[in-house]
């Protein structure tokens, strides 16, 4: 594994840690880290998350993610063992969100391949 996907690996972990139970912001209630991808110079980090609720729980947890990230920063560096940690980016991981629509787009699909399947029977 190369230094960036093991340092993703170590954030990952130590983000979800902090978000999960450091942070008392209730806003944060709801948010899963999802993943972490560290660019190849290993000054900044994208940090990809999901929120329950609506659009508006998701913008409010954004915004209390961003106003936290220098704090969650500080802490990484005070319990990682890595020279410089990543400025960190909080963005929505639509991934989850996107696989819903594929899933809703395919059962409409077959259903309605069923459809012209019984009336070429008929």
């Amino acid at each position: 594994m190369h230094r960036p996907e093991r340092v993703a690996d170590l954030l990952l972990e130590e983000i979800s840690q902090i978000v999960g139970y450091e942070l008392q912001d209730p806003r944060l209630a709801t948010v899963t880290v999802t993943d972490v991808r560290v660019g190849a110079n290993l000054r900044t980090a994208r940090v990809y998350v999901t929120v329950a609720g609506n659009e508006e729980d998701n913008k409010a947890a954004l915004a209390a993610l961003r106003h936290a990230a220098t704090y969650v920063r500080k802490e990484i560096g005070l319990s990682l063992n890595i020279p410089h940690v990543p400025e960190l980016h909080f963005v929505r991981d639509l991934v989850e969100e996107e696989g819903e629509r594929v899933d809703q787009l395919l059962a409409r699909i077959g259903k309605e391949w069923e459809g012209t399947e019984r009336k070429d029977e008929g």
